[in-house]
């Protein structure tokens, strides 16, 4: 594996590349409003103005990460508690139990459970937007491919891609497709059969990437993107060293199931989201280890190791929304939206389309948030479709295909970081894994938006 910069390194040379931007990108603004029906802040799309330049300083710079980390708190937190919680659980043998009895099970039958997890995530991730919500399952699905002679971006890219395909597809998320749709003035979930053919081929070109890769490193360990990390990691036993299952164990994993269940019918029935999902799960952690005879003391030891562990991962949330920070304060990003606005409505239609698609494509690294993203850029977006003969369902289908398609790559909002510091997994090296998979991603998302753009998608 050549020598790439560490990914802290990384990531502050693109905050020092955005602080430059301010001087080059003049400052401009939208106004916004709050819409009475929904009380979602949108845009004015004809409200646009150049202000004064506030271009960031060297200080500027260096407060961005303590800025960035003040932002991303609710993240940065939540993969400690986590960690901590799931490092609890680890303590008690239970997992490690537990996995070996799974390997006896599935060892030799890849072929069929990993296509049926990426299945199950995806489908999560297209109807319910499900994205930090899978992030407690990485660490299991990592120990489970170890144990079954894998690596860690095998039970990563189960989990995370998993629930990627769906997000990004569509089909019937509220937070990308219901918003961008009510913006847009469209029935609300239309367009499905489309959505549902490039969601089946997305789907199955990622079984296809993930089953690939696996079988190589399986075939080949040293083929792996994280072998030297594997070869250090304490996790990755042979099967001599995994501990006999007992009732202890069982116990424990009832516990653990129990939290999984509340913590998902919270999600799907309440709304839960990031505080309420750290709660569950430290409580799961806590009543575990107690269950595991592993005291008040060996529970609150085991919960500093765990998130100790990952100290690494939930702190480059907060040094990537550093970059959000110097561009927000430069007040860059509206005039950024403008200027594409501009020079898109004057395209040709499959060029306009497209073109609505690559802006978002970029776009969602800054504006990582789906729903923010399209609040912010549909009320734009419409009557530029409008003005360059392209449907607004197409419209619709370019900004939810940018905006899903680069969540395999986007290190500022903090659901990619938090997923790679669960399996702990550098930023480089899963981003030199998944370009490949984000290329052929494209290729059918630029495939599916010329499509739709030609037979005129819509209902309008």
């Amino acid at each position: 594996m050549k020598r790439v910069p560490h990914v802290y390194a990384l990531l502050f040379l693109v905050i020092i590349f955005a602080a430059l931007l301010t001087y080059v990108v003049p400052a401009g603004t939208y106004e916004r409003f709050e819409d009475e029906e929904t009380g979602r802040t949108l845009v004015d799309a004809d409200s646009f103005e150049f202000v004064d330049s506030n271009p960031s300083g060297i200080m500027d710079v260096f407060e961005a990460v303590q800025l960035g980390l003040v932002e991303s708190a609710d993240i940065v937190f939540f993969i400690f508690v986590v960690g901590g919680a799931f490092g609890i659980i680890r303590g008690t043998g239970a997992i490690d139990a537990g996995l070996g009895l799974a390997v006896n099970k599935f060892q030799g039958r890849e072929k069929l459970l990993f296509p049926a997890l990426i299945l199950i995530f995806s489908i999560g991730g297209g109807t319910f937007g499900l994205a930090e919500e899978t992030i407690p399952f990485i660490p299991i699905a990592v120990l489970l491919c170890r144990q079954l002679g894998y690596d860690a971006m095998v039970g990563l890219a189960i989990v995370s891609v998993g629930a990627r395909v769906g997000f990004a597809a569509g089909l019937m998320n509220p937070f990308t497709i219901g918003v961008a749709q009510g913006i847009a003035e469209l029935p609300m979930f239309s367009g499905l059969l489309f959505r549902i053919v490039v969601y089946l081929l997305l789907l199955i070109a990622s079984i296809w990437y993930v089953n690939r890769y696996a079988k190589k490193v399986k075939e080949d360990p040293t083929q792996s993107y994280v072998h030297d990390l594997e070869q250090q990691s304490l996790e990755t036993m042979d099967s001599s060293n995994i501990p006999d299952f007992n009732k202890t164990h069982g116990a424990v994993l009832i516990t653990v199931i129990i939290g999984f269940s509340t913590m998902i019918f919270g999600v799907f029935q309440h709304g839960w989201y990031i505080n309420e999902i750290s709660s569950i799960f430290l409580a799961t952690g806590i009543i575990a280890g107690l269950v595991g005879s592993l005291g008040m003391n060996g529970v609150a030891n085991k919960f500093v190791d765990g998130a100790r562990e990952l100290t690494l991962g939930a702190l480059v949330v907060g040094v990537a929304r550093g970059i959000l920070v110097v561009m927000e304060d430069g007040q860059i990003i509206d005039t950024i939206i403008y200027s594409a606005g501009v020079t898109l409505e004057t395209m040709p239609r499959v060029l306009a389309a497209n073109g609505m698609f690559a802006f978002q494509w970029i776009l969602n690294i800054f504006i990582p948030s789906g729903s923010g993203q399209a609040a912010t850029t549909m009320p734009i977006m419409t009557p530029i479709a409008d003005l360059a003969d392209v449907s607004r369902q197409t419209a619709v289908l370019a900004y939810h295909y940018g905006d899903g398609f680069t969540n395999l790559i986007t290190p500022t909002g903090g659901t990619l970081m938090a997923s790679l510091a669960m399996a702990n997994i550098p930023f480089e090296r899963y981003f030199k894994w998944v370009l490949p998979l984000l290329g052929i991603w494209t290729v059918i998302g630029i495939s599916a938006v010329t499509i739709a753009t030609l037979i005129d998608f819509g209902p309008f």
